[in-house]
């Protein structure tokens, strides 16, 4: 078989198993958060590097105020927010990355939609880029030690179901 073949053979496969799967994209990672100084929807400055959940996993979500796929990942964690609280302690980070025009319109729909997650403003990208975000949704797994375990972008309808799925994994390897 020739090399251009092969080649041309992979990246059809390759395409049409990322078409299949509608973009989603999952990869381990074990590198600590990086520190970038945020702002919450209420103003309050925060370090990325010291975002925590009590020694339990957490997770952080990027999206953007016009990113369809994001606001459908947003909703459906909202959806079962409550249930994965109850039974993990599980805590969502959702960052903006909208510019600083239109960050003021992040509060009033994270209001309005009822989030009950801590919701951060990146309008500069800051943390996006540190984190070698590329596209949105963009989620993250990280464990009680601040250690990033998965990353993954795009959304699916059920895919947040991996997220949580992860968060149990790590609660069963600390017992």
């Amino acid at each position: 078989m020739h090399l251009s073949t092969v080649t041309t053979k992979t990246i059809r496969t390759f395409v049409l198993v990322s078409l299949c799967f509608g973009g989603l994209v999952l990869s381990p990672v074990f590198a600590q958060l990086p520190s970038v100084a945020l702002r919450d929807i209420n103003g309050k400055t925060v370090d990325t590097s010291k975002l925590n959940n009590n020694g339990k996993p957490f997770i952080i979500t990027f999206f953007a105020s016009w990113c369809k796929p994001c606001l459908r990942e947003l909703k459906a964690i909202h959806e079962v927010y409550p249930d994965w609280q109850d039974e993990t302690g599980v805590k969502v980070v959702a960052v903006s990355i909208d510019e600083a025009q239109n960050s003021a319109r992040v509060k009033p729909m994270a209001d309005s939609s009822g989030w009950e997650f801590e919701v951060l403003l990146d309008p500069n990208s800051d943390f996006k880029r540190a984190l070698g975000v590329n596209l949105i949704p963009a989620a993250f797994v990280v464990d009680r030690n601040g250690k990033i375990v998965l990353s993954r972008t795009g959304y699916t309808d059920g895919s947040e179901k991996h997220l949580i799925d992860e968060v149990r994994k790590l609660i069963a390897e600390k017992k």
